[in-house]
C-alpha cells in the first residue's frame, strides 16, 4: 500500500470515532490510561458475549480492552446507558440521542456524531446509528451499526460486559469493524480502534470515579 494511501487513512480515522468506532494497537503500556489492559490475559482467548451474542468472527479489525473503575456498579452503568448525555463525559462524542424512550434496552436505537478532521474525503464527520441486540440489566450491552462519513462506511459490532469485582467493577469491551476503508489498512484501523476503545474506558472510569466519594466505593 502506498504511503500517501495510508497517510489518507490515519487522518481519516484519527478522531477515535467517539472512542469506540476507531482506536490504536501499536501504543506501548506505558501509554496506556491508568488501569486499562492492552492485553486482558487469559480471558482473551475467547470473544466477550452478552446473552450468547458476540462481535463478528470474520472481521479482521477487533480489539479488546478492560479495566478497573473503582465505583459501584450502578453508577458505572448508568453512565454507560444514559446515551444522550455521553457528549457531556466524552469528548470525541458531538451529538446522541435515543430514537425511544425509556431505560436502554433490546431494540432501543440511538444516533450520535464525531467529527472527522480535514482530510483528502468530503467527510467531515460520521454519523453512527446503534442499535441495542442483546442486554443484560448490569452484565451486558450489545450493539450493531453503521458508521458513515462521505466516502466512508463502517460496519461495528460493539460488545461490553460489566462484573462486580474487589474494589469495583470491570469493564471489558470488544469491538470489530468491517467496510472497504478498514479493510483496506487493516492495521492501521485495528491500531486506531485500540486508541479509541481504551479512551472510552479511561473516560468512563474518570467520570464514575469522580462521581464516587472515597467512602462510598467499593473495597
Amino acid at each position: 500500500m502506498s504511503g500517501t494511501h495510508r497517510t489518507h487513512l490515519r487522518a481519516l480515522f484519527a478522531v477515535p470515532l467517539a472512542i469506540g468506532l476507531l482506536g490504536a494497537a501499536a501504543l506501548p503500556a506505558a501509554a496506556l490510561p491508568a488501569g486499562a489492559a492492552a492485553s486482558p490475559g487469559p480471558r482473551a482467548a475467547t470473544s466477550l458475549t452478552c446473552r450468547g451474542a458476540g462481535v463478528d468472527p470474520a472481521a479482521r479489525v477487533r480489539h479488546r480492552a478492560e479495566i478497573l473503575v473503582h465505583a459501584p456498579l450502578r453508577t458505572v452503568w448508568k453512565l454507560q446507558t444514559d446515551v444522550e448525555r455521553w457528549p457531556s463525559w466524552q469528548a470525541p462524542v458531538t451529538t446522541a440521542e435515543r430514537l425511544d424512550h425509556g431505560p436502554l434496552r433490546r431494540g432501543s436505537a440511538f444516533r450520535w456524531t464525531t467529527p472527522v478532521p480535514p482530510n483528502p474525503t468530503p467527510a467531515t464527520r460520521l454519523d453512527i446509528t446503534s442499535t441495542v441486540e442483546q442486554l443484560r440489566h448490569h452484565s451486558c450491552i450489545r450493539w450493531t451499526g453503521p458508521a458513515t462519513g462521505e466516502g466512508l462506511h463502517i460496519d461495528g459490532v460493539h460488545v461490553w460486559n460489566f462484573t462486580e469485582v474487589p474494589g469495583g467493577v470491570r469493564v471489558s469491551t470488544e469491538e470489530t469493524h468491517t467496510g472497504p476503508q478498514v479493510d483496506a489498512d487493516v492495521p492501521t484501523a485495528t491500531a486506531l480502534l485500540r486508541q479509541g476503545l481504551e479512551a472510552w474506558l479511561s473516560d468512563l472510569k474518570t467520570t464514575a470515579e469522580a462521581r464516587t466519594p472515597h467512602h462510598h466505593r467499593p473495597n
